[in-house]
């Protein structure tokens, strides 16, 4: 018998036109609209797709090569490159490794991979379990922050029983960070689930310290839609260039399925909506476009390039004419400075910093305000242990770029007179508290040049590196080093030395040299 051919991730209201197939998935927290459609069990997954094909390590590193499949959480990483090196990585650790599916959604304007793992989880385990048994990985691990998300998962683990390797979910703490990969892995295998700041793949040491393949939730869904339609099959929706479809959370209340290279204007008309005074791609470490641009823009990696901008996450966030576009920026800068991990200084006192500043510019602090605004973002780029400062920062930046009437009338004090309605929505979770600091990252391969570096999870800002290395440390306004990695001239070694002896915090290492 053959089995049926899998048309589409979710299971969706059928329309005349072919394409983008659209369904409803209504407000944010209630999901109002999912009862409507059925969850899919696994008698009703196995109906609907067919048995999940086995591949090899080669067939499954060709297929998603061959379908140019890229990571759908944000970074867009191929995964044909994280397959190879999570192979290169478990024959040097004696055949170890582990798969792990991200279904954090820490930021409140996603909800796909929600959609995902509450109406089809089969379809995302088949995806894990597929690269699992090619890999010959010895464990599933599925990280989720929400109850109703784990006990969808976990009905849908029990009912396919008992299976090899083994599969698990873990609920995790809901916050931002928690889907960064480290972060990940860490809650996964039982620790405080927060950035390690080590530089080091999940490919090389990741769930439990063996190589380990993480992807986030639609990836896998998608690789487990391809395996069953192969790479031709495949690509018959989507782009040439960019093949198949992709998940989007709208004005984050309603998931979608389209094809690459859709319009953006088409996506919006389909939900009820349209440009607005511009729409935000990507979700809050994305980037504004203008109402002109979203008229012209497609949903494709060459298309959204030539606007700066990047799908990211799949969120795609319109400003309605009648919210503040300077208010709701605020209101998320504040919410994404509450949801730092809490481990790094620039990150714990640069991110309030730079949320207050903006609040003030935009309260009629006036022009030094503003400049104030800029000042901090500086202050917190490329100093995290995560991308957490840098993806706030260019938020905010992209938010000055694209609405600089808006923020200097407001610095003006003249205001708009329209309410914050909330267009970017935002949860009301403290920040983390951490009680003690994380662990120093492991000592990587000696560059050539000697050079002074600074641990972001430990440095406190004390500051007496400055002193002790004076023209090497430089201080920023925060009084932390501006930079995590500074050369360091020969005749400054023995300084640096005593520098690193000296930290309270233990945060400074001398790399490199003989």
């Amino acid at each position: 018998m053959t089995a049926p051919a899998p048309t589409q991730l979710l299971p969706a209201l059928a329309e005349a036109e072919p394409v983008p197939t659209l369904a409803s998935f209504g407000p944010p927290r209630l999901l109002a609209g999912l009862d409507e459609i059925p969850r899919m069990d696994r008698v009703a997954h196995l109906s609907r797709h067919g048995s999940l094909p086995q591949l090899t390590p080669q067939e499954l590193v060709a297929l998603a090569e061959d379908i140019d499949l890229r990571g759908r959480g944000g970074a867009g990483f191929p995964f044909a490159r994280k397959l190879t090196a999570v192979i290169d990585g478990m024959k040097r650790a004696d055949g170890k490794g582990a798969v792990v599916v991200n279904g954090s959604e820490g930021e409140p304007s996603c909800l796909k991979d929600t959609a995902m793992l509450l109406q089809a989880p089969h379809l995302v385990l088949d995806g894990a379990l597929l690269a699992a048994d090619a890999l010959g990985a010895q464990e599933v691990a599925l990280g989720v922050t929400r109850t109703d998300v784990l006990s969808s998962v976990q009905r849908a683990i029990d009912e396919r029983g008992p299976v090899r390797p083994t599969l698990r979910v873990t609920l995790l703490t809901e916050r931002f960070v928690t889907g960064e990969g480290s972060a990940m892995t860490n809650g996964l295998g039982g620790g405080p689930g927060l950035p390690s700041g080590r530089k080091i793949r999940s490919s090389e040491r990741g769930l439990n310290g063996v190589p380990t393949l993480l992807s986030n939730t639609e990836t896998y869904a998608q690789l487990a839609v391809a395996a069953r339609l192969g790479a031709l099959g495949y690509r018959t929706a989507g782009l040439p260039t960019e093949p198949g479809t992709l998940l989007l959370t709208v004005a984050g209340s309603r998931v979608v399925e389209v094809p690459y290279g859709v319009s953006l204007a088409r996506v919006l008309a389909l939900c009820g909506m349209d440009q607005g005074q511009g729409v935000l791609i990507g979700g809050y470490h994305g980037t504004f476009i203008s109402p002109a641009d979203a008229l012209t823009a497609n949903l494709s990696k060459e298309s959204l390039a030539e606007y700066n901008a990047v799908l990211g996450a799949g969120a795609v966030l319109p400003i309605p004419y009648d919210t503040c576009p300077a208010g709701e920026t605020v209101r998320v800068a504040q919410w994404m400075a509450a949801e730092s991990a809490g481990q790094c200084g620039p990150c714990v006192l640069g991110l309030p910093a730079l949320a207050d500043q903006l609040d003030r510019a935009v309260r009629g602090g006036g022009e030094a305000a503003l400049e104030a605004v800029q000042t901090r973002m500086r202050a917190v780029e490329k100093r995290g242990a995560c991308s957490h400062p840098d993806g706030t920062s260019r938020f905010v930046a992209s938010a000055l770029r694209s609405f600089p009437e808006e923020f200097e009338r407001h610095a003006k004090g003249f205001g708009c007179g329209r309410p914050v309605t909330g267009a970017l929505p935002v949860t009301g979770n403290p920040p983390l508290a951490v009680t003690a600091p994380a662990p120093a990252p492991a000592r990587p391969a000696a560059p050539p040049q000697e050079r002074l570096l600074i641990d972001w999870t430990l440095c406190r800002g004390h500051g007496l590196c400055a002193d002790v290395v004076p023209g090497v440390v430089k201080l920023g306004a925060d009084g932390y080093p501006q930079s995590a990695s500074m050369p360091l001239p020969a005749r400054m070694r023995r300084r640096a030395q005593l520098a690193v002896r000296r930290c309270p915090a233990l945060a400074m290492r001398v790399q490199g040299g003989n």
